[in-house]
């Protein structure tokens, strides 16, 4: 038997960049990053954060709620609700709304997002990621399930 390494047919971006010219200024063709793809990766980058209880602000979360219901709850688009992106050629933007659970440190909270949704973009994409944006627009608290305010209670006045 042989001692054969098997290595990577696709080497990273950053490995390729430093080390060779691209294709396309070689003329083999260039690559274009939607900006969807980029918002998904970050939104599932950002949801992987303990912490973390919902993305995007009161009005998305609540049209996000009524599409999963009418297309059975499947919809890949919610991973990236929350999540706006701007993508360059080079380079990525990132604008991510959060709702925080109760007793999270949001600035802890925040800068574990920004790795982590850093770290994925550039390793999955070879984009830089130049600044990412975090909006707080709400805290979960405990008692404040998504559970419907039940018609079936009883009245609080008589």
């Amino acid at each position: 038997m042989s001692d054969t390494q098997t290595q990577s047919a696709v080497p990273s971006a950053r490995e390729a960049a430093g080390k060779r010219e691209s294709a396309s200024e070689r003329g083999q063709g260039h690559t274009h990053i939607a900006d969807g793809v980029v918002a998904k990766i970050a939104g599932m980058a950002a949801r992987e954060i303990g912490g973390v209880h919902a993305m995007g602000g009161g009005t998305a979360r609540m049209v996000g709620a009524v599409r999963d219901v009418v297309s059975g709850g499947g919809s890949s688009g919610s991973v990236a609700q929350g999540v706006s992106v701007e993508v360059g050629e080079r380079q990525a933007a990132v604008d991510i709304d959060l709702v925080v659970e109760y007793g999270a440190a949001i600035q802890d909270l925040a800068t574990a997002v920004r790795r982590n949704v850093t770290t994925a973009v550039e390793r999955m994409t070879g984009l830089e990621v130049t600044e990412i944006n975090i909006r707080v627009d709400d805290i979960h608290l405990p008692g404040d399930d998504d559970s419907s305010d039940g018609g079936d209670s009883e009245p609080r006045v008589k």
